[in-house]
Formats: C-alpha cells, structure tokens, sequence
C-alpha cells in the first residue's frame, strides 16, 4: 500500500528521489558515526570533520571518503 502511494504522489521520479535521499542519509549517518568513534592525528580534525559533514551537506561526506583516511591514526 505505502509503495502505491508513493508511485502515486510522485510517479517513478519521486520514487528514485526518495531511494536517492534515503541512500544520502545512510552515508552521512555512516561517516559522522565513523568520524566520532576514530582517532585522528590532530585532534582537531574531529571537530573539523564534524563541521564540514554538517555544513557541506552534499560534498562534506563525499569529501570525508576520500581525503578523511589519511588524517586517522592507522594503528596497523
């Protein structure tokens, strides 16, 4: 019932933009968990990394994938 009612509000565009944003939310939730619980080499780099997933909302956890792994401490 609930998938009819969302092809029907929106069509099969609305229902890619909702699959879109519920895959957005996963990875932003994924990275500020990820930035929480790491430790970095410079321990203000958490609080920047927290500002940057927060107030670049579309390019902050992009960004995080790609340049965050190296201001970690790798422990291996």
């Amino acid at each position: 019932m609930t998938f009819s009612f969302i092809l029907n509000m929106g069509g099969f565009f609305g229902f890619i933009f909702l699959l879109l944003g519920l895959a957005y939310t996963i990875l932003w939730i994924y990275c500020l968990i990820d930035i929480i619980l790491s430790e970095f080499k410079d321990p203000n780099m958490k609080l920047i990394w927290i500002l940057i997933i927060l107030f670049a909302q579309v390019i902050g956890p992009i960004a995080y994938l790609i340049m965050g792994k190296n201001t970690k401490i790798s422990y291996t």
